[in-house]
C-alpha cells in the first residue's frame, strides 16, 4: 500500500490504520463489510483477529472477512474467534477456484457446517463463463481480456477450457446465455449468500435477472461440475 515496513501485512498497526484510511477516503463513519485477503504467514491470527474485532467493538465495522486461503486456516480463524468470542469471518469466494467449486470441495462444505456466509465474486470468472472468449487464453476477444494479466494467472488449469465447453453446451440446449447458466448453477447453491455480480453494461443486469428464473436439472448440473478440477490456493496461503 506504499513504501515502508508498515504499509503491508496484517499487523495491528496496518489493519487500524488502514481501516482508518479507507474510512477517510470513503467519507463513511461505518464500514459494513471488512475483509482481509490471504492470510499473511509473518503475523500471528491471533493478532489480525484481534485488531479486527477492535474495529468492530470501536463501531468502525460492522462485519468481517476473508477471502482466499486454504481451509484449515479458515477453520483456525473461526475456533479462535470463537475461543475469544470475537466476530466471525464472512468468506467471499470464486466459482472456478478453490473456494467455491463445482463439485462440492473447497471451502463450501466447512461454510455450510458452520454457517458462514459465502459472497462469490467473479460469478461469471472474469468473463471466460460469459462465453466473451473462446479459450481461457485468448487475450484478443475483449478490451478485458487484452489488459486483464491477472486472469491468465487464475485460470491456466487445462480443465477450465473444458469448464467453459460444458456450460456453452448447457445453455445452447436450453436456449440461453451461457453468462444465465453459470449464473443459475451458482444461486442453485444453498452456502451462496450474495453473488456479486458486475456489470458494464445494462444488458449485463439483464442477464444476471433472467438467471433467477433458470432452474437447471440434475443431469445438468452433473454436466457443467463434472469437468472441473481444483485449483491451487495463489499467493500467500
Amino acid at each position: 500500500m506504499g513504501p515502508g515496513p508498515n504499509m503491508k501485512g496484517l499487523s495491528r498497526k496496518h489493519v487500524l490504520q488502514a481501516c482508518e484510511a479507507s474510512l477517510k477516503r470513503l467519507q463513511l463513519d461505518t464500514i459494513d463489510l471488512y475483509q482481509i485477503h490471504r492470510f499473511d504467514p509473518a503475523v500471528p491470527m491471533e493478532e489480525t483477529l484481534a485488531a479486527m474485532d477492535l474495529l468492530v467493538s470501536q463501531g468502525k465495522v460492522r462485519y468481517v472477512g476473508a477471502s482466499s486461503g486454504p481451509s484449515w486456516k479458515f477453520m483456525k480463524a473461526l475456533a479462535l474467534a470463537d475461543l475469544h468470542g470475537r466476530p466471525r469471518f464472512r468468506l467471499d469466494a470464486e466459482p472456478l477456484q478453490p473456494r467455491l467449486p463445482r463439485g462440492g470441495a473447497g471451502d463450501a462444505p466447512l461454510c455450510a457446517a458452520e454457517g458462514i456466509a459465502v459472497l462469490p465474486w467473479s460469478p461469471l470468472a472474469r468473463g471466460l463463463l460469459a462465453g466473451t472468449r473462446p479459450r481461457p487464453d485468448d487475450r484478443t476477444a475483449t478490451p478485458r481480456a487484452a489488459s486483464d494479466d491477472y486472469a491468465w494467472k487464475l485460470y491456466d488449469h487445462p480443465a477450465d477450457a473444458d469448464v467453459m465447453e460444458a456450460t456453452r453446451k448447457v445453455a445452447e440446449a436450453r436456449g440461453a446465455e451461457m453468462a444465465e447458466v453459470a449464473l443459475a448453477w451458482l444461486l442453485s447453491k444453498p452456502v451462496v449468500t450474495a453473488p456479486i455480480v458486475g456489470a458494464t453494461k445494462l444488458g449485463h443486469l439483464a442477464t444476471a435477472l433472467r438467471a433467477l428464473d433458470v432452474t437447471l436439472t440434475d443431469d445438468e448440473v452433473r454436466a457443467l461440475e463434472a469437468p472441473y478440477r481444483p485449483h491451487g490456493v495463489r499467493g500467500w496461503t
